[in-house]
């Protein structure tokens, strides 16, 4: 058996040809089109990364804000310190280590409100006030009683007391 030599007739070389050509060009197109959806995506998936990108930035700094505003909230509405302030002092001729050691007795008497919510130690208010008043100091061999004049709560506390001989 022979195969017919078709290639030899002209019509038949155009046939092939055309084919051929119609492949190449058929393919041309398929990339062209394939190339132009996939840059259209491309496109799209970059504008898409760069907007997820620019919304996690925006998350984190909200998100940074939201616990920096809440840790200040937090300290807000606890105690943060106390303060505590001798007024006549001088009447009775201390010296400002004595001055300082009564006022760091009264803070240290009150250590415990630190870090409490304000609403408990407004709650306790006479019992700070006790505890302030019902302690006697002991200075060069005399007995002293303080007596609080001026309690002021905020995140710090500040309490003036005024001592006075037993």
């Amino acid at each position: 058996m022979r195969i017919p030599p078709y290639y030899q007739q002209p019509s038949w070389q155009r046939f092939f040809s055309g084919v051929a050509i119609g492949a190449i060009i058929s393919w041309i197109v398929f990339l062209f089109i394939y190339g132009v959806l996939q840059e259209k995506h491309r496109t799209i998936i970059d504008k898409q990364k760069v907007t997820i990108q620019d919304l996690e930035k925006d998350k984190e700094l909200y998100q940074e804000e939201y616990s920096k505003i809440n840790k200040e909230a937090q300290k807000k509405i606890t105690v943060q310190a106390i303060n505590v302030h001798l007024v006549n002092g001088e009447k009775y001729l201390f010296k400002d280590f004595r001055i300082k050691k009564i006022e760091d007795d009264v803070k240290d008497n009150l250590a415990d409100l630190i870090a409490k919510d304000m609403e408990s130690v407004y709650a306790n208010y006479k019992l700070i006030e006790n505890i302030v008043e019902n302690k006697t100091h002991k200075v060069d061999g005399k007995d002293y009683k303080l007596k609080m004049t001026k309690f002021m709560l905020y995140t710090t506390i500040y309490i003036e007391v005024e001592i006075s001989l037993i």
